[in-house]
């Protein structure tokens, strides 16, 4: 962060549910960013951030062996191409959707994207000390104990293990603020 409050580089996160989309409008209206010195193009940035999962996770599944004796570690290379394909137009429109908000406040400019594949809370964490970040923001989909359980928290693991202040909007905050 520079001496003036104003950040360099903010990390949002986005996965394409409302909550995460609400993190990204709530950082583009209360977060400001570095102006580029006069000598300088360091201007700050938001920088969109989404994690993909493997195909393999993608799917769930992993194709069975074949009946009567086939062999079991086949890979169906069309099968995995057909997935990737499905999941970057996921992205794709992931990202249309989060440039479509930051249009609206004209930072079009101010505004980079990246895409990663993986476990989404070790990559978000990779990310934030990769790109320098000074803050990361995030949606919480606020899931049960149950399903937290199960699913685990990305943004509980990414408030303990990122290298950079972790701001994690949730959906009441957003209500409360509009009220």
């Amino acid at each position: 962060m520079s001496k003036s409050g104003k950040l360099g580089c903010v990390v949002v996160a986005v996965d394409g549910s409302e909550e995460s989309m609400n993190s990204l409008r709530w950082a583009l209206e209360n977060l400001k960013l570095r102006s580029p010195a006069p000598d300088s193009t360091d201007a700050g940035c938001f920088v969109i951030f989404h994690v993909q999962s493997p195909p393999s996770i993608a799917t769930g599944l992993n194709p069975g062996a074949i009946p009567f004796g086939g062999p079991t570690d086949l890979e169906v290379p069309a099968f995995a191409a057909a997935i990737e394909a499905h999941q970057k137009r996921i992205t794709d429109v992931i990202l249309d959707h989060a440039l479509g908000i930051c249009s609206q406040f004209n930072l079009t400019g101010k505004v980079k994207t990246h895409v990663v594949v993986g476990d989404p809370k070790e990559k978000i964490c990779e990310a934030v000390q990769d790109l320098h970040a000074d803050v990361l923001v995030m949606g919480s989909r606020a899931f049960g104990p149950i399903k937290r359980m199960f699913l685990g928290s990305v943004s509980n693991y990414c408030a303990h293990h990122a290298q950079c202040p972790v701001i994690i909007i949730k959906e009441k905050d957003i209500v409360n603020k509009r009220e």
